[in-house]
């Protein structure tokens, strides 16, 4: 599982962080970075949940 975020599309609301902050960190304007590398099983539900609370759909998560 992969995750990649539209930059151009993050608003900075931080939802992803808040569902998922194992998955999701923020940078130091508080824009999402993506986790780094491929999801490991047991956080692919926290990485979906990140997706779907991002407000903007700026969040792609691939299996």
């Amino acid at each position: 599982m992969k995750i990649t975020i539209d930059s151009s599309l993050c608003s900075g609301h931080a939802r992803c962080a808040a569902a998922a902050p194992e998955v999701f960190r923020l940078d130091d304007d508080g824009y999402a970075l993506p986790y780094d590398g491929e999801v490991p099983p047991e956080l692919q539900q926290a990485a979906r949940d990140g997706e779907l609370a991002c407000p903007e759909r700026a969040i792609t998560v691939e299996q």
